[in-house]
């Protein structure tokens, strides 16, 4: 177990974005035993938000813990907005407390454990947004405040208003920009961090050999790691991942999950995926141990060739 400011947590949660499509069609029924799967194996932070799939991934984790809910620590966000023209961001207080209910309502529980904002609006003071979420701290339907892709200068903002548990980023191996001022102004602040996409979408694990195995209606196809010389130079490094991951006698999620856990005890990952099979390979990363050498060669790979996401999507991450 680790802690996340005062929520303690696994150290390997589950992200659950793809039961709600956006990998490709949902699957209830799949998604709801991979949830159970997870909660067997003492997986206890379970990621979802009120964006993924149009709320269908709160309803799925929702289903899944009909009578288990005590066993989980529920995680959902709010701030992003997906509409006819894209996504678009609003962190109003309005929209803020609009939100919670209805993420209660498809989550069937009276209060989430962590309540994070998605992204960070441009247009409304980071503290107002804040200060919103803490109010619902204080009516008893979120018991901790988080933040995504927020910058160091807006964690610190944020948390002179209320304290904030989490900073939810992508943190991989191949994607280190966490690491520069981020990662140290959290632990200033006594910030815990909480990794997505830490098998960068799958390729780290080994998934892919072309990116004509995406699925239509995958959202990946856009991704520019994805892409042309992109995929070519991030599938060379997926396979050295794999060949470091075979001489270790672990997969290729194994190995990569267990260096972002290397990375302090102030840090948990939330590995995605709809799969049994695949939580409990993930759910075992927790127990691999790094040599020096292994965590050397694994930092000497160096990071992504590409952006982390389309144009569209990066101008709505808080550069500070």
């Amino acid at each position: 177990m680790r802690k996340l400011g005062n929520l303690e947590v696994g150290t390997i949660g589950l992200g659950t974005m793809g039961m709600g499509g956006s990998y490709g069609p949902a699957d209830e029924s799949e998604s709801v035993d991979a949830i159970h799967r997870a909660l067997d194996l003492g997986v206890t932070l379970l990621d979802t938000a009120d964006f993924y799939g149009g709320g269908v991934s709160e309803e799925i984790v929702g289903k899944a813990l009909q009578g288990r809910r005590e066993q989980a620590v529920v995680a959902t966000k709010t701030g992003s907005v997906r509409g006819p023209g894209g996504m678009s961001v609003d962190g109003s207080p309005a929209h803020i407390r609009r939100a919670i209910d209805g993420s209660l309502k498809r989550l069937g529980t009276s209060h989430v454990d962590l309540y994070y904002l998605a992204r960070v609006d441009p247009r409304v003071p980071i503290e107002e947004s804040v200060g919103a979420m803490a109010e619902l701290v204080a009516e008893g339907k979120v018991r901790h405040i988080g933040l995504c892709e927020a910058s160091a200068v807006t964690v610190r903002r944020a948390c002179a208003v209320h304290p904030i548990a989490a900073l939810q980023t992508e943190y991989s191996l191949w994607e280190r920009h966490v690491e520069a001022s981020i990662l140290p102004a959290l632990r200033e602040l006594g910030v815990g961090l909480v990794a997505y996409r830490p098998l960068g979408s799958g390729f780290l694990g080994g998934s892919f050999s072309t990116p004509d195995q995406l699925p239509e209606g995958d959202f990946r196809r856009a991704d520019p790691r994805f892409q042309g010389e992109n995929f070519v130079r991030n599938k060379a490094m997926a396979d050295t991942v794999a060949e470091l991951a075979a001489a270790k006698g672990v997969t290729p999620a194994q190995l990569a999950l267990a260096w972002v856990l290397s990375r302090g005890e102030d840090i948990v990952t939330i590995p995605g995926t709809k799969r049994a099979s695949r939580v409990a390979e993930n759910a075992a990363a927790a127990g691999v141990v790094l040599t020096a050498g292994e965590l050397e060669a694994l930092r000497a790979l160096g990071v992504a060739s590409g952006e982390r996401y389309p144009e569209f999507l990066m101008s709505t991450i808080d550069q500070g």
